[in-house]
């Protein structure tokens, strides 16, 4: 791959985005490699978890304005221009149902589409002094793909103000508007202690339970119902539930 690296160790994939001399910016190529990352990370049942940084002490500067000015151009249509704003949609979607743990460690800072690739992972730190802000309106274009993932991180309210108003803030505050569950100047020890917790859990009911997670927000009552006993029964009576509960009941761990 040309704009991430992709590193594979302990049941663990790290995805590090790798332009650091455009800040990580997202291009047409890095939103094809991040999708068959997703695609390949995600079918790989040896691996347990993802963490996502940037090289170059920087997360993400969001989208590429150069591959902006291509769609803004004669060279494109409206059609073609909505359709290569919809793969980003797409690619957020693939990252934030992946049915693995999901781990953004944010330092430098995290602009626009980078703040929302940051808000569709599982777990988010940053460091104090990293630099956060949705600048997509002051550039006349709206956070359109992005928008769910920050309101589903915020909440509605304080979406509204950091989107509409350009809002700029640090890594303490981002922590302080539930954008990030941990600030610290650690980093590793922060993605060494989830991924302990993680190794703890079993990968077939950690992939249940993401898919329960995000299905909440769009079944009936009587959908999700159905949805978590049927889920809970196949987890149950497959080979690691059946290990889980016997470790358990024989007080020693379980085999993952």
């Amino acid at each position: 791959m040309n704009t991430l690296e992709i590193i594979r160790a302990s049941g663990w994939a790290t995805i590090w985005l790798n332009r650091p001399d455009k800040r990580n910016a997202m291009n047409d190529a890095m939103i094809d490699e991040l999708m068959a990352a997703f695609a390949e990370i995600g079918a790989d049942a040896s691996i347990r978890g993802v963490t996502m940084r940037g090289h170059g002490g920087f997360f993400c500067a969001g989208g590429d304005l150069n591959s902006f000015q291509v769609y803004q151009s004669d060279q494109k249509t409206l059609a073609e221009t909505a359709a290569f704003n919809r793969r980003i949609g797409t690619m957020l979607d693939a990252f934030n149902h992946l049915p693995k743990p999901t781990v953004v460690l944010v330092e430098g800072a995290a602009i626009a589409g980078g703040l929302g690739l940051m808000c569709c992972a599982d777990v988010i730190a940053t460091t104090p002094d990293a630099k956060f802000s949705l600048t997509e309106t002051m550039i006349g274009i709206p956070p359109a793909q992005i928008a769910p993932f920050v309101v589903g991180r915020v909440g509605l309210s304080t979406a509204r103000r950091i989107m509409l108003t350009g809002a700029r803030f640090d890594g303490t505050e981002a922590h302080s508007l539930g954008l990030a569950d941990y600030v610290t100047d650690d980093l590793d020890a922060i993605d060494a202690q989830v991924r302990k917790g993680v190794m703890k859990c079993a990968p077939g009911a950690n992939a249940a339970t993401k898919a329960l997670i995000l299905g909440s927000a769009t079944l009936s009552r009587d959908e999700a119902l159905d949805r978590a006993a049927d889920s809970f029964a196949q987890c149950l009576r497959s080979d690691e539930g059946r290990e889980g509960v016997a470790s358990f009941l024989e007080k020693r761990k379980p085999n993952w």
